[in-house]
């Protein structure tokens, strides 16, 4: 099987995108572009809206709503989208929709190994982390962590201890006896 030859970031590690799951999960070459109005703002506006957007998306967790766009932002911090677009490309290294979706993608993964939440399906995480489907969802992982959500949950269930894991599910055994009269 023919492996991608980019580079894929995992936690501590790299590793290579199998071609099937790059189709799979519509993953595309990252193509690099120089757009003009990047130099039109000022080294100072960057870093102050930098850390304007820091706090709205991170602080006050707006990655979590799913329909909080660029435009939103932009006219919260009383700017314009390309300012965003801007610094969030130069500051971040991405595009607006990566980057929110980073923060959701940190999310599920706390959620996936939180053994209080094991017992929510893909969907119900996907849901609370701000995705609006699940496909997305599974791109986006899929995309950070070069493994899928299901995946990335049973890799760290398998290293949990036993008794780390809440009961499943199921019908209690019945241990009444009937008593004689």
């Amino acid at each position: 099987m023919k492996k991608y030859a980019y580079i894929c970031k995992r936690k501590n590690s790299f590793g290579f995108f199998n071609l099937g799951d790059m189709a799979k999960y519509n993953i595309v070459k990252k193509k690099e572009k120089d757009a003009a109005y990047r130099s039109l703002v000022s080294p100072e506006l960057m870093d102050e809206l930098k850390e304007k957007i820091l706090d709205v998306i991170l602080i006050q967790k707006k990655y979590k709503d799913k329909n909080y766009s660029a435009k939103k932002l932009a006219e919260d911090l009383g700017t314009n989208t390309r300012y965003i677009s801007a610094v969030v490309n130069v500051r971040f290294h991405m595009n607006y929709t990566s980057f929110v979706n980073k923060y959701r993608i940190e999310e599920a993964m706390a959620l996936l190994t939180d053994k209080r939440y094991q017992d929510l399906n893909m969907e119900q995480i996907s849901d609370m982390v701000g995705f609006s489907n699940r496909q997305s969802f599974y791109a986006s992982f899929y995309k950070l962590n070069g493994c899928t959500p299901r995946d990335y949950k049973m890799q760290h269930l398998a290293m949990l201890p036993a008794d780390a894991l809440p009961p499943k599910k199921g019908k209690k055994k019945s241990s009444s006896k009937k008593k004689k009269k």
